[in-house]
């Protein structure tokens, strides 16, 4: 289903991250005629450059966030169920050294209670002394080391998570466009009405109308409103980097507290690769060029050289490194990290719903709150979708993606050595997952750029060759395409 100039919708959502994609699935579910414009592709922001973890965010313990973590608990729970294919179990060891400023007693009572707002609903954690600890993790610095504890999150794949809620809600009956960027809301007697839209590959522009316009934007919220009640947002910096797991040594995930600064960071176990992770700083740089800082690679690789001192990182061994914006209602806060995770939904003056804040792990729970206010303003009865019932979908992807490559062999031809993708896995990106672009598929569809040092540069021809006949390129749109890429991974993997 596309939108045709002149229709109107229930709900118009501008923004294909993780909250709007989660609000269309959850509207969708409710009967409501919704259309989604994303200006890039789905997940290409902050929710494509994520911790890639879905966690009870036992950090904000130590905030006091008892909300936040109880939401995040039932949330994790919520997802390992609806997405076993994308959301999976994951172990992480918290080291203890003496002196640390969570200690063993502090981490303990942490733990516990942490355990009890899980209700059985979570792996019980444990406690290690110093000889377990290093049985766990033999590459850690033994001197000082007291004990440690083990305690279960999840990781996923943030954007192929995204990804699922679009294709979800497409195959509900909704609208779900990418590469269309609304350049202006339409206003009339002070309410706003419709977009603007622009189509990036085509050229073409259009009205879309909305009876509701729900504003799922992120960072580039204050782009389209200008009313105080809807916050006014600051840009927290996180920035992640990839080296090979061989040069870490970690077998699992680590919790770790920076030398540096006291920061919670962790450092997490990615195939073959070790994400460690991630700073918190106020920026203002542009959410479409944001990228890391020399003094970024060197603040993380200077925390986990700290507790991996035979691992002896330099920035030579980061094969990549990326940064997304958290779009944070600061009010006076010196810190990013003294701003609440927690989210807030606001109406402006012209009546565009607003997301604020939030986590990865809860966009389920703020989309339905989003999606009752929604209903609200359309006057309609609340009827809550089963959002934590019906499984997101993706569960067949590897056995039609086996079944391309049984087909026709030349989709079994891998794209780069040592990395598990093949032309099928572009081929079913295409046909299967909205994919239209070269980032689109290299990016997000896969992780070729994340894990690759020239970031899928010497792969994109021979993709954009695999791509083209479905895509409808000829010669010159293929070339544009490869430049296009080019572009992307420059702003995206750039550190300066």
């Amino acid at each position: 289903m596309t939108a045709a100039p002149g229709d109107e919708f229930d709900v118009l959502i501008i923004g294909g991250g993780i909250n709007g994609c989660g609000v269309a699935r959850d509207a969708a579910m409710r009967g409501l005629r919704v259309v989604l414009l994303e200006r890039d592709d789905f997940g290409s922001g902050t929710s494509g450059r994520s911790s890639r973890l879905i966690h009870g965010g036992i950090r904000y313990l130590e905030q006091g966030q008892l909300h936040l973590v109880h939401e995040s608990i039932r949330e994790r729970q919520t997802l390992l169920r609806i997405a076993p294919h994308l959301v999976k179990p994951l172990a992480f060891t918290w080291p203890i050294y003496r002196g640390a400023r969570v200690g063993r007693v502090k981490l303990s009572a942490g733990l516990l209670v942490y355990q009890l707002m899980a209700v059985g609903r979570a792996r019980r954690h444990s406690s290690l002394n110093a000889a377990e600890t290093l049985d766990r993790e033999p590459g850690l610095k033994s001197t000082g080391l007291t004990g440690g504890a083990v305690y279960y999150d999840a990781s996923t794949d943030d954007a192929r998570l995204t990804i699922a809620n679009a294709i979800a809600a497409q195959r509900l009956g909704a609208s779900i466009i990418s590469h269309t960027m609304v350049t202006e809301l339409i206003r009339e007697r002070g309410k706003a009405v419709g977009v603007v839209a622009h189509e990036q590959l085509s050229g073409n522009r259009r009205e879309i109308r909305g009876r509701v316009i729900v504003n799922a934007t992120g960072v580039w919220q204050n782009a389209f409103t200008s009313d105080e009640r809807a916050g006014r947002l600051r840009g927290s910096k996180g920035v992640h980097i990839a080296v090979m797991r061989d040069r870490v040594g970690n077998r699992d995930a680590l919790t770790l507290i920076s030398p540096v600064d006291g920061r919670v960071m962790f450092c997490l176990p990615a195939d073959t690769q070790t994400i460690i992770g991630t700073t918190d700083t106020w920026t203002d740089e542009s959410p479409e060029t944001v990228h890391a800082s020399p003094a970024d690679i060197h603040y993380l690789l200077q925390s986990v050289n700290a507790y991996f001192p035979r691992a002896g990182l330099t920035p030579e061994d980061v094969v990549s490194a990326w940064a997304g914006i958290r779009p944070l209602a600061s009010g006076h806060a010196t810190s990013p990290g003294g701003v609440s995770r927690e989210h807030s939904i606001t109406t402006d003056a012209s009546g565009v719903i607003n997301i604020t804040g939030g986590k990865l792990t809860t966009y389920r729970s703020m989309a339905a709150e989003i999606v009752d206010r929604v209903q609200e303003a359309l006057g309609a009865d609340r009827n809550s979708a089963p959002t934590d019932e019906i499984e997101l979908p993706g569960v067949e992807r590897a056995k039609e993606i086996a079944a391309l490559q049984r087909d026709d062999s030349a989709l079994a031809r891998t794209l780069v050595e040592g990395l598990p993708y093949t032309a099928a896995h572009l081929v079913y990106g295409v046909k299967r997952e909205m994919a239209l672009t070269l980032s689109d598929l290299l990016i997000r569809r896969s992780h070729i750029a994340f894990e690759t040092r020239d970031h899928g540069r010497s792969v994109a021809p021979q993709a954009a060759d695999i791509v083209a006949p479905l895509l409808g390129w000829n010669d010159v749109t293929r070339r544009a395409r490869i430049r296009e890429f080019e572009e992307d991974v420059a702003r995206i993997f750039a550190i300066g």
